[in-house]
């Protein structure tokens, strides 16, 4: 399939120790589809920019030197991009493959909702996850329940609460208005939490079922009653537990929502904690990540703690 490169959009990929064959596969996707590409690198031991010199391939890459978190990339990023020139930014991770048109297709319905007069936070596309035999679908929460949007046609556009970061295309103008990433999160629901916020002044974000993109969700999953449910390190879900908990605790986010993700928080307390290995770290993780959270202990976790 034929690539047709946008002008006006920077990609934008977060490393981090980075395995160099998926991130070599990801910049042979979309460099032909942006105009540019933005490597922010969050410390690795492997040296990424000697690696990118070695590589036939054009990008401007910023390394940070130690691991500040991925918003605090993301926002390093997003600045390079406004001094470009860009009117939108493409967020990827260093694991995601887009398809050879996603770029094309996710700015096509982007200008479409903009053109209705839509106030547009932004639009992402449908992935799959190569591990996983059920594709995760769009989520939006109706009332206290929450609706997991699967794509009607190949063609629909799905109206969301949020996207996860990767593959989400955003319009510049939009982060001038809402802001950049939470730099204190560090990571896990950065994405969330900037959704939201976008929402909370009126934005609204959309699923591209016609855009697609490859990307692996967490580590090795876990199948449990015929589902693959996603699993991370006990130090990601130290961080999942406590950004959540963050939120839940700020003024802005919908009361609806709060009630029906901590329930979902409540199911993962109990699933990871009596399904995965190992299972006391994991639960002696979350619950010091749930005090940090009511602490207000943010930014990256010490060795300490």
């Amino acid at each position: 399939m034929q690539t047709e490169q946008q002008s006006e959009v920077s990609a934008i990929i977060v490393t981090y120790n980075p395995d160099v064959t998926g991130l070599g596969k990801l910049l042979t996707a979309i460099g032909p589809q942006v105009s540019h590409v933005i490597i922010v690198d969050n410390g690795s031991k492997t040296n990424v920019g000697q690696w990118l010199a070695e590589q036939n391939v054009k990008t401007e890459f910023v390394a940070l030197g130690s691991n500040y978190g991925i918003a605090k990339a993301q926002n390093v990023g997003i600045d390079r991009a406004g001094e470009n020139g860009s009117d939108f930014i493409l967020l990827l991770d260093q694991d995601s493959v887009p398809a050879p048109n996603m770029a094309t297709t996710l700015l096509a319905a982007a200008r479409a909702q903009i053109a209705r007069g839509i106030k547009l936070a932004c639009v992402g596309p449908r992935y799959e996850d190569s591990r996983q035999n059920n594709p995760p679908p769009f989520i939006k929460i109706e009332g206290f329940r929450l609706q997991r949007q699967t794509c009607a046609s190949a063609d629909s556009v799905v109206d969301v609460d949020y996207l996860i970061a990767s593959g989400s295309l955003i319009p510049m103008t939009t982060i001038e208005d809402v802001g950049g990433m939470k730099e204190e999160l560090f990571i896990d629901y950065v994405d969330i939490e900037w959704g939201l916020r976008a929402q909370h002044k009126g934005y609204r974000s959309f699923g591209v079922c016609a855009a697609e993109m490859q990307h692996d969700l967490g580590d090795k999953p876990v199948k449990f009653r015929g589902r693959y449910i996603p699993v991370h390190s006990p130090l990601r879900h130290y961080y999942h537990f406590r950004n959540a908990v963050w939120l839940y605790r700020q003024s802005w986010p919908r009361a609806n929502w709060k009630v029906v993700d901590a329930i979902r928080l409540v199911r993962k307390f109990v699933f990871y904690s009596f399904f995965t290995t190992p299972r006391l770290e994991h639960a002696r993780m979350m619950t010091t990540g749930i005090f940090h959270g009511l602490l207000g202990r943010m930014g990256k976790k010490s060795d300490n703690d």
